[in-house]
Formats: structure tokens, C-alpha cells, sequence
């Protein structure tokens, strides 16, 4: 008896844990559908509670038909496809909320400017989101390997594509210049591939790497089929556009809020003929340099080097009548002082010119100091990486501290500082 007492009392307490054990996970499966429920129901109302429910594991399904709904009422032209990739690059971009308030702001000057140059070319309109991918709508972008610009072209495919790289201007930082070069390049990619997707991926990893993924692939032409055979960074290229298109039609779904551009929108063209500071622009329109440099970016030396054969645009904030002639003066090299327009404090890191100093050579050699690369000392003097590296007999890209590099040829430009004097913002 007390041996079965004893089994007895053994089962009864195992069927108690089974008991609790089950109870608990009902309630945690319970817990884990009503959250699935909520994500579901607010997603569809305002999105206010899907970014932090998203961060958790859950099935791709049992959120997924919202975004995939979402992606294909904004399709165009372009296949926009859901899935594991695009929905991670979902879930980096809305996590980043302040930067994507930012750049949602920013499209409100730049997307215009894409669109016509888009428009013109024969290039999906959707394609515009791509600058985002690649330099978050900042001109004055340069990546690790040298590329620049809104569109973040490299030396070798710029010039390819028409833009113009010298001492005094970088057309690649030209968001009207570039913007053409950049639906050139997919122009002639489509016209290759067959496929904006495919295009999309060539303008991160080149044509050739395409090429070579779409033989392995057995001649298909769809980016899904090739993608294990394009480079890592490709993989995620082309994910992260589409999420970029669903992220700027569907940011305040989000909570997400468009700010302010903190430069003027509303500007104005001008054809300079002559060589003209920035800094006497802003100040005959009394604003600061930096507003000038933002709205010019592509020139480097702060100077805008036009003539009567090869004139300059300039692009100026929409001013007062009652700077016209001060800006007259300026632009046209007539003797008036412009002085008695109070300019406003730059604070724009940019060259500094002195009406009192003549033209004379920028300097063939710099001595490379501590924390310089061949990128940011090209940069700095005008050249490539390439011309540093053929002009040193340098191998790699490393910069030897210490070391004097030839940097330049030479060439004439006026007022500039012995550093150099190129600096981003």
C-alpha cells in the first residue's frame, strides 16, 4: 500500500506540472495571436505600432500581405517584388526614423530635378529613388572607393558619361548633370539586359559582373534567378531600392515625418560668364555661403570658373528686387561696392577668397599627414585616386605618411589656399 500510495502521489504531481506546463503555453500562444492580430489590424488603420512588432521574429506571413499590397499599388514600370531581403531593408530604413524624416524632406527639392531628367531620357520615374540608396540625397557624398554624388559615380564612368572633372568644378556633386549621366547609364543598361531590375543591379557592380551572373544563371534575365551569383553587395542592392520605394510612398503610414529642407527650395538660374566667387554672390543676395554652396555643390574651389565661351550655371535662392543690382554688379565684374549688404556668417566649410590675391599654381605636391587617404587627398587637390597612384608609382592605396605625392599638373586657379582649401560640409 504505501508503494502505491507513493507511484500515486508520483503520478498525480507529474499530471499537475503537465497541467501548468500546458497552461502556460496556451497563454503565451494566446498572447503571441492577439499580437499578430494587432499588427495585422493596425497596420491596415496607421502603422503607428508595426516597426517595433516587426523587430520581433515572427513569420514573414503574417505580415507580409500588407507590404506586398502596398509595393504593388505603387507599381509602374518596374517589378516591385516582396519578400525576406526587401522586407529587411524595410525594417533598417524605418527604424532610421529621423534620417528617413530627413530625406523625405530632401525629395522635395532633388526629386523634381530626377524627374524631368528622367522624363527625358525614357527612364521609369521610380528609378528616382535609387539616389537615396546611394547617397541619401547628400551631393557632397564620397563613398570609400571615391564615389561621389547624389548618384555616386565613379572617375572612370563619369567621364564616360559626360561629366566634367577638373580643379575647379566636380559635375559628379551637379545634381542637373548628374541626374542626366545617371539615366544614360541605365538607359544603355536596360537596352542591354532587358530588365530594370538588372539595370538597377549593373549601376552598383557594373555591366560585366551582370553579364557574367546571368551566364551562370543559364542565360536567364530575371535578378531573383541571378542574384547568388552577383556580388554580396548587389544581393542587397536591389532589395534595398524597392524597400526604398515603399518606404518613401508609405514613410508617414509609419509615423514618420517629412522635415523641413534648411535650404532654400525656390531657386532661380543664372549663366555666368566670368569667374565669381561664391562668397560675393551670397553676399550681394544677403545670404550665407553655405546657402550658395548647397544650391552649387559641383564647384570645388567655391568659385564659379565661367567664360563667354563655356559659361557656368549658377543656381541662387529667389531673392528680393532689391538685390538685383548688387547681384548685377557681381555677376558682370562692374566696380560697386557691395559691401553695404550685410552678408550673413558662413558656416559653410568651404575656400575662403581674398579680392587682394592674384592667380598663381596650385601646388604639384603634398606632404601626406597623419589620417589621409589617396581618396580624401584627391579629393582635396582635384584628381583621381588613379592619377595619384600612376603619377607616385604607387601599388596600393595606401597613403605613406610622411611621403611627398605629386597631386597635381599644375594647372592655374585663382586664390586658393595653400591647403588646398576643399572641404565637405
Amino acid at each position: 500500500m504505501k508503494r502505491l500510495f507513493t507511484l500515486t502521489i508520483c503520478l498525480l504531481s507529474l499530471q499537475i506540472l503537465q497541467a501548468e506546463s500546458i497552461t502556460t503555453n496556451s497563454a503565451k500562444t494566446v498572447k503571441q495571436v492577439n499580437l499578430v492580430t494587432r499588427v495585422n489590424s493596425d497596420a491596415i488603420n496607421a502603422d503607428t505600432t508595426i516597426l517595433p512588432v516587426l523587430n520581433q521574429p515572427m513569420p514573414l506571413s503574417s505580415y507580409g500581405g500588407i507590404y506586398k499590397r502596398r509595393l504593388d499599388s505603387i507599381r509602374k514600370d518596374i517589378q516591385l517584388d516582396y519578400n525576406e531581403y526587401v522586407q529587411a531593408y524595410i525594417d533598417l530604413y524605418m527604424h532610421n526614423r529621423d534620417e528617413m524624416g530627413q530625406v523625405a524632406g530632401l525629395t522635395k527639392y532633388y526629386f523634381p530635378i530626377y524627374e524631368k531628367a528622367f522624363r527625358e531620357a525614357g527612364i521609369p520615374d521610380e528609378i528616382k529613388f535609387l539616389s537615396i540608396v546611394e547617397s541619401k540625397l547628400d551631393p557632397n557624398a564620397v563613398s570609400r572607393v571615391g564615389a561621389t554624388g547624389l548618384w555616386q559615380f565613379m572617375g572612370t564612368t563619369a567621364k564616360i558619361y559626360g561629366l566634367n572633372m577638373d580643379n575647379y568644378v566636380d559635375e559628379r556633386r551637379d545634381p542637373i548633370q548628374s541626374s542626366y549621366a545617371a539615366a544614360a547609364y541605365l538607359k544603355d543598361a536596360y537596352q542591354e539586359f532587358g530588365d530594370w531590375l538588372l539595370a538597377i543591379a549593373s549601376y552598383n557592380c557594373g555591366k560585366s559582373n551582370v553579364e557574367r551572373a546571368v551566364e551562370k544563371a543559364g542565360g536567364v534575365t530575371d535578378f531573383w534567378s541571378i542574384r547568388q551569383y552577383l556580388p554580396v553587395e548587389t544581393r542587397g542592392y536591389v532589395p534595398a531600392f524597392i524597400a526604398m520605394n515603399y518606404v518613401m510612398n508609405y514613410f508617414n503610414k509609419h509615423n514618420i515625418v517629412a522635415q523641413a529642407c534648411n535650404f532654400s527650395t525656390r531657386t532661380d538660374t543664372v549663366m555666368v560668364k566670368r569667374v565669381v566667387p561664391l562668397s560675393n554672390v551670397a553676399q550681394a543676395l544677403d545670404v550665407s555661403l553655405r546657402e550658395i554652396t548647397i544650391l552649387n555643390p559641383s564647384y570645388r574651389m567655391a568659385v564659379v570658373n565661367g567664360s563667354p565661351k563655356t559659361p557656368r550655371r549658377l543656381i541662387i535662392p529667389q531673392t528680393a528686387k532689391g538685390n538685383y543690382a548688387a547681384l548685377y554688379n557681381v555677376l558682370n565684374g562692374v566696380d560697386a561696392p557691395i559691401s553695404t549688404v550685410a552678408a550673413k556668417p558662413a558656416t559653410y566649410a568651404a575656400v575662403q577668397y581674398s579680392p587682394a590675391k592674384s592667380e598663381r599654381h596650385i601646388p604639384t605636391h603634398h606632404k601626406v599627414r597623419k589620417g589621409e587617404t589617396l581618396a580624401s587627398i584627391a579629393d582635396k587637390f582635384g584628381c583621381e585616386v588613379s592619377d595619384l597612384k600612376v603619377w607616385n608609382h604607387l601599388k596600393t592605396n595606401r597613403a605613406p605618411v610622411g611621403a611627398m605625392l605629386k597631386v597635381s599638373v599644375g594647372e592655374v586657379a585663382a586664390n586658393v589656399q595653400d591647403d588646398g582649401g576643399y572641404s565637405k560640409n
